[in-house]
């Protein structure tokens, strides 16, 4: 989930925003069409005009000069921020995607999950929003990295010789995996843009540029998506991967995104909950996620989201998607499951959010639930998305996994790891500051005792 940064530099008085900080503001506002915080950014615009507003009040009744300043204050904000957005729209449009309609809007409508003309989570997510705009405020300095961060660059080569054990994941940063299975290559949430962002000059920027090619990469047998937020369904890394000879596996309406940016409609499959598709001999299983979708302001949950189970002739593989911890997580590891290994939604959590992401600790109960082997952390160390440390998410999953006894690898980005032959774990990342979770605790709501308990 989104969430939009403190802005610094200015001096920022006791009675309002400066004028860096309103340029800020509307900056958030575009960085926040990644989930859904264009309504939380211009929250917190208009809350910062009511405590300037206030604060002349304390001071006693205002004088009729003082009122036509605010008046027109007020008034130059609304301009702006209206020509802001109209321009954010007007750059963006391609890229916002489109709505679902016809036989595509029918069978989403048809879905278990489709409820009052939207999708929902069977656990409502819960948002503290009072609590994110506190957050801005005591945000982590450390929320990217200060120097050049560790990454190893992908050699091409590598992917000629299989995997020795029949798997093998490479990481490229925040959710974009390649998965070889059992003679079969997947590729998760491609993310190739130098921004998590419909237009290209402002939004959440990537840390490091891509650490291979899209040109370099083997052949892929599908490119699967898990949800059509910013950060994991790129419209440019989309539109450069449309001529693939290649399968698109995305959840129910995310389809008339990539189809109105020229993907073929006979290489796009959609999958509800539980629906499943073979590629070659290998199963692909669309399973529950507790989460949202939206590219605009007015698409809030209009396409599915969803995680997967990749179901090979020898081994399985649970790939979470973005996803808070529920109690339908065990049902995935009684069906599909056991997994030799998971990969899962580790990063970008904030207490004020604790249904969007789940958080370390509850990823390795995740990783409990779900039956899982090893475990490899993803959604981290790419963007800047949340208010916690950048190395924070490892620090604390390190912590978390040792402490219950599962297997945990943690690769740098653009790594490949088996792991069912893991390298021996190394602290590739800095040592920053950052919070433990008796600090900041993350706890999804909604979750039974039973499962909340291996957290304990």
């Amino acid at each position: 989930m989104p969430k939009v940064r403190d802005s610094t530099g200015d001096h920022k008085g006791a009675r309002g925003l400066t004028a860096r900080q309103l340029a800020e503001t509307l900056a958030a506002t575009a960085r926040g069409l990644t989930h859904d915080a264009p309504s939380r950014a211009a929250f917190v615009a208009s809350m910062e005009m009511a405590r300037y507003v206030r604060a002349i009040r304390k001071e006693g009744v205002m004088s009729q000069r003082r009122k036509r300043v605010v008046r027109r204050v007020a008034a130059f904000l609304g301009a702006l921020f209206v020509v802001a957005i109209g321009f954010i729209v007007v750059s963006g449009w391609k890229a916002f995607g489109h709505r679902a309609e016809g036989v595509r809007l029918a069978r989403m409508q048809a879905s278990p999950q489709w409820k009052n003309g939207h999708f929902v989570n069977p656990e409502p997510l819960w948002d503290d929003w009072w609590g994110m705009i506190v957050g801005l405020v005591h945000a982590s300095p450390y929320t990217s990295p200060k120097v050049e961060m560790p990454t190893a660059r992908v050699d091409p080569r590598s992917f000629d010789a299989p995997p020795a054990t029949g798997l093998r994941v490479t990481w490229l940063g925040h959710a974009s995996n390649l998965v070889e299975i059992d003679g079969h290559r997947l590729l998760t949430d491609p993310m190739w843009s130098d921004r998590a962002s419909p237009i290209s000059w402002t939004g959440p920027r990537r840390w490091y540029p891509p650490l291979v090619a899209l040109a370099d990469l083997p052949r892929i047998d599908a490119v699967v998506v898990s949800h059509d937020h910013y950060d994991h369904l790129d419209y440019p890394t989309m539109v450069a991967m449309k001529d693939w000879d290649t399968r698109f596996i995305v959840p129910l309406g995310v389809g008339a995104h990539l189809a109105y940016w020229g993907v073929p409609e006979s290489k796009i499959v959609e999958l509800d909950w539980w629906d499943e598709v073979m590629i070659g001999d290998l199963k692909i299983v669309a399973t529950p996620a507790r989460h949202a979708s939206g590219r605009t302001l007015w698409d809030r949950d209009a396409k599915l989201w969803a995680g997967y189970a990749f179901v090979g002739r020898e081994h399985r593989v649970y790939y979470s998607g973005d996803t808070g911890l529920f109690p339908g997580m065990r049902e995935i590891g009684a069906k599909l499951g056991p997994f030799d290994a998971t990969i899962i939604d580790t990063g970008q959590y904030h207490r004020s959010w604790p249904d969007w992401h789940g958080g370390p600790e509850q990823a390795v109960t995740a990783h409990q639930a779900v039956r899982g082997r090893v475990m490899l952390p993803v959604h981290w160390g790419l963007f800047t998305l949340a208010y916690h440390g950048w190395t924070e998410p490892a620090e604390r999953v390190v912590i978390a996994a040792e402490r219950a006894g599962i297997d945990l690898v943690s690769p740098m980005p653009g790594q490949s790891v088996e792991p069912l032959a893991p390298p021996a774990r190394s602290r590739w990342w800095p040592t920053v500051p950052w919070e433990t979770a008796a600090q900041a605790p993350i706890r999804s709501t909604l979750v039974d005792d039973t499962l909340a308990g291996r957290l304990e």
